[in-house]
């Protein structure tokens, strides 16, 4: 039987800053909702479009400002529970907190008067920025907002169907619902332009790892270049082994990944030591690894050292990557 030790004052104080964050942004993306969305009756995809539509649907009464709030929780309960059964406990474990928080909040928000504001496109812009910020927020730190992102991976895993696909196909089967009570068709509009919006806000937020330039030289003065990336610049090094695809000769590339703000000074470098130097630059998604990331999920962004002291960041734990093991502290 596998036994678990006492948790490190490190292991604490992230779980309660991963638990912090998650709090954070679902009250973020209720705030949206509350304040912004449901009382310029706005069309939304996912739980929220349900409680909306649900809204319309039923008689005025005085249980109507409660009814988007009362559809959501009771949508995001029936599909925890489905996602809980198909896919496991370790879902349902990573989804619970957005099943409970975000209704919660919802309540919570809709017993606080609401701000006003004359212009309805400044309404749903707003509405837009808080909504994807806040779905970012969990997502970058690998929970999940529940609600209709589960019949996606339900589907996935059953029919190998593309997550995105599905979850655009259902957000916009439940906007198109919404078109039945809808009081005009420009709360159809502005609900497309929220979720075109929150939808580039929630690309921009939510990546886990930071994006980085990765950087490879194929150069004949291959020593010279791999002791300045390691000296001046400060970053790890890979050489890796390759062939010319004209005369097949063997050649050296030089692997490193720097920050964006250090490529200027790196093709300096490399034009100074070899003019004739062959490099192709692209930006990777996410790095992790020494100097970068460590275990675990970062809410935090690395900060990058204005002057770095030690070697930090390696593309590769190869004997060759570096000239000796830098002891860099996680982050930049």
């Amino acid at each position: 039987m596998r036994s678990f030790g006492k948790p490190t004052k490190r292991q604490v104080m992230r779980f309660l800053l991963h638990s912090f964050i998650i709090v954070v942004g679902n009250a973020i993306t209720a705030s949206a909702t509350a304040f912004f969305i449901i009382p310029y009756d706005f069309a939304m995809g996912g739980t929220t479009g349900l409680g909306i539509f649900m809204r319309h649907l039923l008689p005025t009464s005085d249980l109507s400002e409660w009814i988007v709030t009362i559809t959501v929780y009771v949508a995001n309960i029936i599909l925890f529970a489905i996602g809980a059964a198909l896919l496991g406990k370790k879902f349902a474990l990573s989804t619970l907190a957005g099943t409970i928080l975000y209704p919660t909040f919802m309540a919570i928000f809709g017993l606080i008067p609401k701000p006003v504001v004359e212009n309805r496109l400044l309404a749903a812009f707003i509405g837009a920025l808080l909504f994807g910020l806040g779905i970012g927020i969990v997502v970058r730190v690998g929970a999940s907002t529940g609600g209709t992102d589960i019949p996606p991976l339900i589907f996935h895993k059953f029919f190998n169907w593309p997550v995105s696909v599905s979850l655009s196909v259902l957000d916009m089967a439940i906007v198109a619902l919404q078109l039945i009570k809808m009081p005009s068709f420009d709360c159809i509009l502005y609900g497309v332009f929220i979720t075109l919006i929150s939808t580039l806000v929630v690309d921009k937020v939510s990546p886990i790892g930071m994006k980085r330039t990765q950087v490879k030289i194929i150069s004949e003065k291959y020593e010279e270049l791999r002791e300045m990336i390691l000296t001046d610049i400060s970053r790890g090094v890979t050489v890796l082994y390759g062939e010319t695809g004209y005369l097949r000769n063997d050649c050296k590339v030089l692997l490193t990944v720097i920050s964006h703000r250090e490529l200027v000074k790196l093709k300096t470098k490399v034009q100074e030591i070899d003019p004739e130097a062959f490099m192709t630059i692209s930006v990777v998604s996410e790095v992790r690894g020494r100097g970068f990331y460590s275990e675990g999920v970062d809410f935090l962004m690395p900060k990058e050292p204005d002057e770095p002291k030690s070697l930090k960041g390696a593309a590769s734990k190869a004997p060759e990557a570096t000239a000796k093991k830098p002891s860099a502290p996680d982050g930049e």
